[in-house]
């Protein structure tokens, strides 16, 4: 504790030692010469010198003793009479000490908010990577028990452990389709957090949206089926197909018509329509999926692609809130845009428009 103390004495006199220093040898100039020869100006040294060594406060004391000894050289050490032009150079140098003293204090605020920043970001930085490091830890070890599991259930259901009757059939698909739907959800959760951190990486090719929509309705076929949702495909017009081609990476793509397509089916009444709609509207390619389900409210309009918004309207399914989000960062990465409309008492839609940049 004692050597601590003396530590810091001596740490503070050798921080103060220089300031006093040249703080003397300005006084020495100033009050061994006449008054006409103004050194007040030298002042300047010792206040740039505390404000970066010593505190605000300081710095503030230092600069207003400067310029009341430049004055008080008028009348001492002695008391001598001194033409006009002698007192404006001293008030013109009192003027120059203070502006400096307020620059160099501006000066040090500045650099402190800016180490501040520095320091936050730096902060941030750091938490983003722990949080990066962790989802991808987190998916990874969420991922094998999925897998492991989803490969059992496939087991039990070729009977490799029995035979399997219908009910126990339509228990374990059930169970299969629930651990693809959460593994589906890993996947999304660490693409997420790996495109915000590295960017979304594109495979690009030419892609038929026509093709794409037809395939990921199929597949969904049967999940429209359990919801009791009808699914329809407009193509708008006979020569369609000849126009929508663009060059995109079609696994993003698909994730795109999927999510978008769930959405759809996930928010419609038992027996309600999901319609997909694909247009050509000036030199781009237009995907629309609309429901007849509950609608959106003015208020998540706003809000429905960003990361984790799950709304709070009265529609009949909640999401993870990274479907669209997912959605969004990949249209983006295409260079094009992706939107919803509220269509209430008729529904919702959600569309993207794609450059067509590819003619089959």
């Amino acid at each position: 504790m004692f050597n601590a103390i003396i530590f810091t004495k001596n740490k503070h006199a050798n921080t103060c030692t220089p300031i006093v220093s040249a703080f003397a040898v300005v006084m020495v100039l100033e009050y061994t010469t006449p008054p006409e020869y103004v050194f007040g100006y030298l002042y300047s040294g010792p206040i740039l010198m505390a404000n970066s060594r010593l505190g605000r406060s300081a710095t503030l004391k230092i600069t207003l003793t400067a310029a009341a000894l430049t004055l008080l050289n008028l009348v001492l050490p002695t008391v001598e009479s001194f033409n006009p032009s002698t007192l404006a150079n001293r008030l013109i140098v009192v003027m120059a000490l203070l502006v400096t003293g307020w620059l160099s204090d501006r000066n040090r605020r500045y650099e402190e908010a800016l180490a501040q920043q520095r320091s936050q970001l730096l902060s941030q930085q750091q938490l983003a990577g722990i949080r990066e490091d962790f989802v991808s830890t987190l998916t990874h070890d969420l991922k094998t028990p999925l897998l492991g599991a989803i490969e059992t259930i496939k087991s039990f259901q070729s009977g490799q452990f029995g035979v399997v009757s219908s009910p126990q059939q339509k228990v374990l698909e059930m169970m299969a389709r629930s651990h693809r739907s959460t593994l589906e959800l890993v996947q999304t959760l660490l693409d997420v957090y790996r495109n915000d951190a590295e960017g979304l990486q594109l495979q690009l090719a030419p892609i038929n949206l026509v093709s794409l929509a037809e395939e990921v309705t199929a597949t969904l076929i049967d999940l429209a089926a359990t919801r009791r949702v009808y699914v329809s495909l407009n193509y708008d017009s006979s020569d369609f197909r000849s126009f929508l081609w663009v060059k995109g990476d079609a696994l993003q793509l698909r994730r795109v018509f999927t999510n978008l397509l769930i959405n759809g089916i996930n928010h419609s009444p038992r027996g309600g329509k999901v319609e997909i709609v694909l247009e050509f509207d000036s030199g781009c390619g237009v995907v629309k999926i609309l429901d007849r389900g509950q609608g959106i409210t003015s208020d998540e309009l706003p809000h429905l692609f960003d990361r984790f918004y799950q709304g709070h309207s009265n529609r009949q399914a909640t999401g993870s809130g990274l479907g669209l989000y997912l959605s969004r960062q990949i249209i983006e990465a295409h260079g094009g845009t992706i939107w919803a409309e509220n269509r209430s008492p008729l529904g919702a839609l959600f569309g993207f428009r794609l450059p067509i940049n590819f003619i089959a």
